[in-house]
């Protein structure tokens, strides 16, 4: 996962988020995380980003202006447990026998480039070269007769344009992004795994994607909506690399493919288009309570083997929401429907989901939209906590 630009704003934040399903048993769909961003820290000109998961950790050190007049250097580091893990779901059935855990760790070098300074709109570009460590263990369910991955070093190449960005809140007041991407991914070992070597790990994956996105606070009823498409295509995607779309977690990735209703990561595709709108109407005066509906709509073509009847998915929802007089707090419960999500005795599924923030620094006067890099779908380590609580 990559950002775009040096954040410049100071930023802590505690996010949650968690969705059950109320039919079937899905993999654990719950991300938790600090994040922290500190501009001109530990020295002026630099730019320290922490984003810390249960048993993962992701940080980066910025050099602002290090290469030259608005290009920026940045060094990485990221690792810890659960956040290469596979979970098997086909046919809208979680495959227990078939899932396994993921454990490793990166170094990565960034440049970033600002090309419209004193814009109102910044448009950064970025290149980035990560070099990635995974090695692969069973869990408790893992079927004796699966041969597991290989364990492997990866090289990561990624290279980007956005004009605007998203902060990485729960509601920004307002959001506006257009952004193109490209990531290829290199193995050092692929090859056959599964059952009876069924399937196979490629030695090098390329994915395209692009975002167009816009969220805005109306100043006066302070109704708030926030409509994104996203769609991508790749070359040589397997089981492992391709994109992986469902659930309700909002601030579960860099670019989250939500599918309401659905399983976490249910639906591996190939290429994809994913239409999602949600908007939320004040209850009250003061805008501490809120109703919100969302939606969301996706045409997949699936990566191989994991084909499912109909290519089209939809899903939907609702939500009551509390926010704090001064914005430290938000948190919204909700129910949403996967119109398609194939389940026992046909299609539909239902779901309940909770999204909280806290936000230590919500008094500040939010300027220019920028999204840094969390890492929060790697916080497999809660997923894995939470197996234990609720046996799946």
């Amino acid at each position: 996962m990559c950002h775009a630009q040096v954040d410049p704003e100071k930023r802590q934040l505690f996010q949650l988020g968690y969705n059950q399903s109320l039919q079937g048993l899905g993999p654990v769909a719950a991300y938790a995380y600090y994040y922290l961003n500190l501009p001109d820290w530990p020295r002026a000109g630099q730019t320290l980003r922490l984003a810390v998961a249960p048993v993962y950790l992701d940080a980066e050190l910025a050099f602002r202006e290090a290469l030259g007049p608005q290009t920026h250097l940045a060094f990485g580091a990221a690792g810890g447990g659960f956040a290469d893990s596979q979970s098997e779901v086909r046919g809208g059935k979680f495959i227990k026998e078939e899932s396994f855990n993921g454990h490793g760790g990166e170094v990565s070098a960034s440049v970033y480039h600002l090309f419209n300074p004193g814009a109102q709109i910044p448009l950064n570009g970025v290149m980035r070269l990560a070099g990635h460590y995974t090695e692969y263990d069973r869990n408790s369910r893992t079927a004796a007769g699966f041969t597991l991955p290989a364990e492997t070093g990866s090289l990561r190449a990624r290279t980007g344009l956005r004009w605007g960005g998203r902060e990485p809140l729960l509601t920004p007041s307002v959001a506006m992004e257009l952004s193109a991407w490209h990531e290829g991914e290199f193995r050092a070992n692929s090859g056959r795994y599964g059952l009876a070597g069924d399937r196979a790990t490629e030695a090098q994956a390329h994915r395209f994607w692009g975002r167009a996105l816009l969220a805005y606070t109306m100043p006066e009823r302070g109704d708030y909506f926030s409509v994104s498409l996203t769609s991508g295509t790749s070359l040589n995607a397997d089981r492992l690399s391709g994109y992986k779309l469902g659930a309700a977690l909002p601030l579960g990735a860099e670019f989250p493919l939500s599918l309401p209703g659905y399983y976490f990561q249910e639906i591996t595709a190939r290429q994809f288009a994913l239409l999602g709108g949600l908007y939320t109407l004040p209850l009250d005066a003061r805008k501490r309570w809120s109703l919100t509906g969302f939606a969301a709509t996706a045409v997949v073509d699936y990566v191989g083997g994991m084909s499912q009847p109909g290519d089209w998915h939809t899903g939907v929802g609702g939500g009551l929401g509390y926010a704090s007089s001064d914005r430290v707090w938000e948190i919204t419960l909700g129910y949403a429907y996967g119109v398609d999500a194939i389940r026992t005795g046909g299609r539909g599924a239902h779901t309940v989901g909770l999204v909280a923030q806290y936000d230590l620094e919500a008094r500040r006067t939010r300027r220019k939209a920028a999204e840094p890099e969390v890492s929060p779908d790697k916080s497999r380590g809660l997923q894995r906590l939470f197996r234990g609580v609720f046996g799946n």
